[in-house]
């Protein structure tokens, strides 16, 4: 007779699961651990819903980048036609949080067709990214060049002939490229500026070299495009296109894992049916108010150069263009940026005293409440503001992230105008309001009522005051 074994291994709980869980999803019901019809569902629809946030939180500078693309291709920029904002960006053109105070010069191209050299002037200050707002080079005075100015040639994914001597050789892993050169003011005139792009600046195919076609340039001030990705599903459209046009090695595994999981994969349509074309827009929703959360009211405390203590906040949390601290990727940091703003290098994120620029964002004011557009408010800048070169403040709108759209054709305050009022110790003091406070007009920025607003504060060749926080701006103050 077979001898007879009786289980009597004990069980852990915490290895098991109830007949009955409760959860934010409602009610989760199992059969001796097997999940019943209903629970399928509830856990797989739930699935696809995070996964559609984590597409939006995490592929944001793909849609970002297409948009800027679509954005410069929709008024008739191309390989060879470039769009200069010659008297300065205005809030006419769609741009996330741009620098109003330059020419600036913004391109894009396709390589499709084979390697493309962009040949820059001297004195100007620029970057080029990939498709995925991957930092390719920086051009100009953080660049090879040093300023000096000179060719920079790219290739297309897998090229493989002959590379020529005489250009700074980039290698993008998408055949999309965006990039754009700020040339300085001379006293506040961008003359110079625009003179010098329009004499030296060309783009042409390396196989035509030898006898390059002619440049176009499209003056960008007052002219409206839009260069912002949707935020609705829409958005999923977008990183499709993107996906589609690009080899798949330029993408992270786990990311074209994650796009895989909700039908985004190369070489196949995107056609949700109509049950997760309702979890993506609903999970678009969510990821734009998660992008909001953490851009405007940031928990963490390394967002903020005064913890506890101020409200001005940096984009570059732990000092890394890639956002990584201690081999740590800071997700939170990374979104907040892509949100924010477009273009990235490490020269925008590296201490460089007397070099490059820095920035500091202000959402709220010194009590902790948004500023709202009705309001006036005063910032004091304390005594040797420290910069080389020149500082700016720039009011932002709160939904586009755009330059906030005023009656001022300048909405900035920029000390690099030479206009601004100084106090006799050397101090400033700037206004925010939809009316100037009688003889302060000089040093007002114009807000709308009914409409939120942000700043930043540009410091430009920023000095070592700065870095070690013995100069910190004053908070955001409410007057009325």
């Amino acid at each position: 007779m077979a001898k007879k074994y009786k289980m009597s291994t004990d069980i852990p709980a915490d290895i098991t699961t109830p007949d009955k869980v409760e959860t934010r999803l409602g009610t989760l019901n199992f059969i001796d651990g097997l999940p019943d019809e209903a629970t399928v569902e509830k856990v797989y629809d739930n699935l696809d819903f995070m996964r559609g946030v984590e597409v939006f939180l995490n592929t944001m500078s793909a849609a970002s980048t297409l948009a800027n693309i679509e954005g410069l291709r929709s008024v008739g920029a191309d390989n060879q036609t470039v769009v200069i904002h010659e008297d300065r960006v205005d809030a006419k053109t769609l741009l996330l949080t741009p620098n109003t105070q330059t020419a600036t010069l913004w391109a894009c191209m396709y390589l499709t067709d084979g390697p493309l050299v962009v040949e820059i002037p001297p004195g100007v200050l620029g970057l080029a990214m990939d498709a995925w707002m991957n930092y390719i080079v920086d051009m100009g005075l953080a660049g090879p060049d040093k300023g000096q100015g000179g060719k920079y040639l790219f290739l297309p994914p897998g090229y493989e002939g002959a590379v020529p001597d005489g250009y700074w050789v980039n290698r993008p892993q998408t055949y999309n490229v965006w990039y754009g050169l700020r040339g300085f003011t001379v006293n506040g005139y961008t003359g110079p500026a625009v003179a010098a792009f329009k004499e030296h600046f060309r783009v042409y195919p390396l196989a035509q070299a030898a006898k390059p076609p002619e440049t176009k340039f499209i003056n960008g001030s007052g002219l409206y495009f839009n260069t912002i990705h949707s935020v609705t599903f829409e958005f999923y459209k977008e990183i499709n296109t993107v996906i589609q046009a690009e080899p798949a090695e330029s993408a992270d595994t786990e990311i074209l894992g994650l796009l895989a999981s909700i039908g985004i994969v190369k070489g196949q349509p995107f056609n949700p049916d109509e049950r997760m074309k309702k979890i993506l827009t609903e999970a678009a929703a969510v990821g734009i108010a998660t992008a909001r959360a953490i851009s405007f009211r940031a928990r963490d405390d390394d967002f903020y150069f005064y913890p506890g203590e101020s409200a001005w906040f940096t984009a570059f949390v732990g000092g890394s263009h890639e956002f990584i601290q201690n081999n740590v990727r800071l997700l939170d940091a990374r979104t907040c940026f892509f949100y924010m703003a477009t273009g990235i290098t490490p020269a925008m994120s590296a201490k460089m005293v007397g070099a490059g620029s820095q920035y500091a964002a202000a959402t709220v004011d010194a009590n902790g409440d948004y500023l709202d557009g009705s309001k006036t408010y005063q910032l004091h800048l304390p005594p040797d503001i420290p910069v080389k070169t020149f500082w700016s403040l720039i009011p932002y709108d709160t939904q586009t992230r755009s330059v906030l759209q005023t009656d001022q054709r300048d909405t900035a305050l920029s000390s690099e105008t030479g206009t601004v009022q100084t106090n006799p110790d050397g101090s400033v003091d700037v206004y925010f309001g939809p009316q100037a406070p009688v003889g302060k007009e000089s040093n007002w920025i114009q807000t709308v009522p009914g409409k939120g607003w942000f700043t930043i504060l540009r410091l430009y060749s920023p000095l070592e005051p700065w870095f070690d926080k013995t100069w910190r701006p004053g908070e955001i103050t409410r007057m009325d």
